[in-house]
């Protein structure tokens, strides 16, 4: 393309402006301005804000990150963070702090802006407040269309849409339909919106669950929470054992190996180091490895039988939320039940109030609920999905489901794989993705450090494809266009 001074620039347009798309933006503009490429980022979504995703946009306080801030930096300064958020609290917040989840959204903001500036002359960024629907290559490019009429021409495209929607399929259509359902907890103001004299029922009891009950529980309500299994996350020790010594990679190639493996390191973590923790925790640079060794038929086996188990202890709960989650069971203001909720279970009538049958010890019908809260997790199965763009894409063969079909199948670099060869010589489009949807080839993907590498690879594979088109002579101007982040 010409920019509006006659000169070429490239055009990349980046789906999503989460964590995934702004570490994959700000990626993209260091990457083009440290080889000298002009390059234009559209950043695609209709969120007001930038860097906040689902994740971050939360407001309540209580609801803290659950990995300490020494480890979340988004750059290669791993006291980046912490420096960013103690010049704004006014103190030096310690690198084994649990931190409000929106803080971090507005750090990541905050990341995108200095990297559009530092990008100038070459790199420009400008933010779409539109949604992304459909996608079709064209001529060795992308054109993506939008809600809102508008296409965009673009050279390469990052689909960084981040999870996809909540799983709602064991909600019976009556209580779906009910006013009383919450699809999405993390929709602005649920909390506020939910009666404050009536009970509440939370449908899965995992991390999602912990933040909704910190909101809900107060004097004169039971917040209930069922699952299947009853099983709450663990929680991260309030002072951090010792780590294990580095170890070299684990030669195991089956489950059982596995198993045993994990259940050894652990025994010899607790006597070394009087934690279980850093067993998990030494094992997360090689859990990619683990996982792509694992035959098909055994990944299947864990995700039916052992997949509970490892997010309880991979996925742990901040020390303080731990407390207060304790304390409310303490005081029966939070109750956690085991058992299978089924369409008989609830009882909707005719004006809308909703009755639920809980299972034991607390068998028997609930009185009418403020709200049942959907907190059973996010689709990962992109044959389920509902987005526009996932079912254009997969429709138009321009990707397809990755293993068991837990987001797309992915090149090593991130690119979608198509569901048939591209027609005559080529490769297929210059499309991309990161984060939740490489799911099913990496198994670990949607925390900050598996995040910022996957970004700085896709930035070096989309410039180095560019840069393979570029003009032989080329000088920098003024950015295209540079909109507030």
């Amino acid at each position: 393309m010409s920019d509006r001074h006659g000169e070429t620039a490239f055009r990349v347009t980046v789906v999503g402006a989460g964590a995934a798309g702004t570490l994959v933006c700000a990626a993209l503009l260091n990457e083009a301005s440290a080889d000298g490429l002009r390059v234009r980022v559209d950043l695609v979504d209709p969120s007001p804000d930038t860097g906040r995703g689902v994740a971050y946009r939360t407001p309540d306080p209580r609801h803290l990150l659950n990995v300490p801030a020494g480890r979340m930096s988004a750059t290669d300064d791993a006291d980046d963070f912490r420096r960013w958020l103690s010049a704004r609290e006014g103190r030096a917040v310690g690198p084994g702090e649990y931190v409000p989840r929106a803080r971090y959204g507005g750090y990541l903001a905050d990341r995108l802006r200095s990297a559009a500036s530092d990008a100038a002359p070459y790199g420009s960024l400008r933010r779409v407040h539109d949604r992304a629907e459909g996608v079709r290559p064209r001529d060795g490019a992308v054109r993506l269309s939008l809600r809102g009429g508008a296409v965009l021409e673009s050279d390469a495209a990052v689909l960084a849409i981040g999870h996809l929607a909540p799983r709602t399929g064991w909600a019976p259509p009556a209580l779906r339909a009910s006013g009383r359902f919450v699809a999405d907890p993390w929709w602005p103001g649920v909390p506020a919106s939910i009666p404050g004299d009536r009970d509440v029922l939370l449908v899965g009891t995992g991390l999602t669950m912990c933040d909704m009950a910190r909101s809900l529980v107060r004097p004169g309500r039971t917040v209930y929470a069922v699952s299947t299994h009853g099983l709450l996350p663990a929680a991260h020790a309030p002072a951090p054992a010792a780590p294990l010594a580095p170890c070299p990679p684990p030669e195991v190639r089956s489950l059982a190996a596995l198993e045993r493996l994990v259940m050894l390191r652990a025994a010899r973590a607790r006597r070394v180091c009087g934690d279980w923790r850093p067993a998990l925790d030494a094992l997360r640079p090689h859990t990619t490895a683990l996982w792509q060794r694992l035959s098909a038929a055994e990944q299947r086996e864990f995700l039916r039988t052992r997949l509970r188990w490892w997010e309880v202890h991979r996925h742990r709960m901040p020390p303080d939320t731990h407390a207060a989650v304790r304390g409310a069971l303490g005081t029966g203001g939070l109750r956690v039940l085991r058992g299978a909720l089924s369409a008989e279970d609830f009882r909707v009538t005719a004006s809308g109030e909703v009755r639920v049958r809980l299972p034991a010890p607390y068998a028997g019908w609930t009185g009418p609920l403020g709200a049942v809260v959907n907190c059973t997790g996010t689709e990962g199965r992109v044959t389920e999905a509902a987005d526009p763009l996932v079912r254009g894409l997969l429709a138009a063969g321009l990707a397809r489901p990755g293993p068991h079909a837990l987001g797309f199948d992915t090149a090593p670099d991130g690119r979608l794989l198509p569901a048939f060869p591209p027609p005559g010589p080529g490769d297929p489009a210059p499309l991309w993705t990161l984060g939740s949807l490489r799911r099913g080839n990496l198994w670990e993907t949607t925390a900050i450090p598996e995040i910022r590498v996957q970004a700085n690879r896709i930035a070096t594979a989309v410039v180095a494809l560019l840069a393979s088109h570029r003009p032989a002579e080329r000088q920098p101007t003024t950015p295209y266009l540079a909109q507030p982040v």
